[in-house]
């Protein structure tokens, strides 16, 4: 398992995202030589990765969205699928993954990369912005964020528990799994298509994104103020 590409980006004003000033950071490229990794901070919207933008501060960054990966091989994949290459970092990652079960991971299971310590907290959900990106890249637009969705391998974010450098083919090692059988696959059906499995999430609800653990409070708001059938 190894690490080949760290992908950074600078912001670009685009037509087809709805943040601040058309503004967006997906367009991410491999970067040269080592690049390091560091919680923002709490409160901070920015990313975990120096040379990095993040741009639409309401779904993207922050401690628990500090780093997101995707692997390869789901890459690869998806090449097959559209017919046209897509380059490392081509999904909005910041690491571009090779041997690692990404979507498979445990949610709090940690990752050891060059000097940097990484938890996996979520999966990612699609925005409107993905889509567009796209596009542009020659890509099929219509209907992307439905089937990324039903795909369900969604790549994960992971917060920096450890700050440290990261560079192209350093290992990837599992420095600890938990045994609650949570993957981030499962954690991103409850949170989109499938929510009745959002109660199954409270086991792990310390070291979940907070936008999950939303979702799950919502949820069970929802429940308890159904009437109960007779």
């Amino acid at each position: 398992m190894k690490l080949l590409t760290v992908n950074t980006a600078r912001p670009r004003i685009v037509d087809y995202t709805s943040t601040p000033g058309g503004v967006t950071g997906i367009d991410k490229r491999p970067a040269d030589g080592p690049v390091g990794l560091a919680d923002p901070g709490a409160g901070n919207v920015g990313s975990g990765v120096a040379g990095d933008t993040v741009c639409d501060a309401e779904n993207h960054g922050g401690p628990h969205q500090a780093v997101y990966a995707f692997a390869r091989e789901d890459l690869d994949r998806w090449e097959r699928e559209l017919g046209q290459p897509i380059s490392n970092g081509a999904f909005g990652e910041n690491l571009t993954t090779l041997g690692v079960d990404v979507s498979g991971a445990l949610i709090g299971e940690r990752w050891r990369i060059g000097g940097a310590l990484l938890e996996v907290t979520s999966g990612r959900v699609p925005c409107r912005t993905f889509a567009g990106w796209l596009g542009e890249l020659g890509l099929p637009e219509k209907g992307w964020l439905k089937r990324f969705t039903q795909q369900a391998d969604p790549g994960a974010y992971l917060r920096v528990v450890e700050p440290g450098e990261v560079r192209a083919g350093d290992p990837v090692e599992i420095a600890y799994r938990p045994d609650h059988g949570i993957t981030v696959n499962l954690c991103f059906r409850a949170a989109t298509t499938e929510q009745h499995l959002l109660p199954s999430l409270q086991i792990i609800r310390d070291v979940l994104n907070p936008s999950v653990t939303e979702k799950i409070d919502k949820y069970l708001a929802r429940q308890a103020g159904r009437p109960r059938s007779a």
